[in-house]
């Protein structure tokens, strides 16, 4: 029968295991975490991740959220950066938790199974970034062309349907980021399984906008950067049709929702990614200002 005397002792001789990834005291103590704590965190929660600033963000992230760490709410995903020319660490809600949150709006009423589009057989070489660095790949991938899934919130008393369709081609995690085609290990062991993650999402965000993002199967691969399109030269320029009262009292509280989440996580290219991709015009303009605005005080305040 283990005794006081010998819990003690497990725990001392345990706490001089040096965790995976080191961190200072200091830095412990701002996270309000103990050494064994941030060992599970290391060794068990994000076992992938690479640095401690990487475990540290997702730590905040979820202090700022009321989350518990432990449980795994939220991902390191790798991302790479045009700016600094390497990869970052970035952290991303896993798609339970973007459920949970819009579930806890007492407006959730439920969702549909999947639907998929037909099956595509593909082939996919180039060089991908692996454990024992990059290689040139080539793998074989069965996967559905697309995946659609329906989420209903209750509107007014109405339980309204929100449908979105992602496409695996456009969805897929790419092993190498955007400079390579080949998949990562997890789109060729579960094309349907992530591509459903990726559409549950984005079926969420169209329901509960407010409270909606991005998760870290949709972002695992890719640029932090948004993409731009080429400019087009000597193109005319259509006219956009003159809009009336589109910057109503609700969508300027939605923004003011996006700032506040953006502020907590410091997420600002986050935030911009998902207002482009929500937002066209005015909305878009007045979105992007009020998160640049928003993102300069927060600096200031800062420094």
């Amino acid at each position: 029968m283990a005794t006081k005397s010998n819990n003690t002792a497990l725990q001392s001789a345990t706490s001089q295991i040096p965790a995976r990834i080191p961190i200072s005291n200091v830095a412990l103590d701002e996270l309000n975490l103990d050494t064994n704590t941030w060992r599970v965190l290391t060794d068990s929660i994000f076992p992938s991740a690479k640095t401690a600033d990487g475990i540290a963000l997702a730590v905040r992230y979820c202090q700022a959220r009321g989350l518990d760490v432990l449980k795994r709410p939220v991902h390191v995903v790798p991302m790479w950066s045009k700016a600094l020319g390497r990869e970052i660490e970035t952290v991303w809600p896993g798609i339970n938790e973007v459920q949970v949150t819009a579930s806890r709006t007492g407006q959730y009423a439920g969702i549909d199974p999947p639907r998929f589009g037909p099956d595509i057989t593909r082939s996919f070489t180039g060089r991908a970034k692996t454990d024992s660095g990059w290689q040139q790949l080539s793998v074989e991938v069965t996967y559905p062309e697309w995946c659609e899934i329906t989420v209903y919130r209750l509107v007014n008393g109405q339980r309204c349907p929100f449908t979105e369709t992602v496409f695996w081609e456009e969805t897929y995690s790419r092993a190498g980021g955007a400079s390579s085609d080949v998949p990562t290990a997890m789109w060729v062991k579960r094309p349907r399984g992530q591509l459903i993650k990726c559409a549950k999402a984005a079926a969420l965000r169209a329901a509960f906008p407010e409270e909606g993002t991005y998760v870290a199967e949709e972002m695992e691969g890719k640029v932090i950067e948004p993409e731009e399109l080429p400019a087009q030269q000597d193109q005319p320029q259509p006219q956009a049709p003159e809009q009336t009262d589109t910057l109503d009292d609700a969508f300027k509280a939605q923004i003011a929702k996006l700032v506040a989440r953006a502020s907590q996580a410091s997420a600002w290219g986050q935030a911009t990614e998902y207002a482009r991709s929500r937002f066209q015009d005015e909305k878009l303009h007045y979105a992007l200002s009020a998160l640049q605005q928003a993102a300069e005080a927060a600096t200031a305040q800062a420094a």
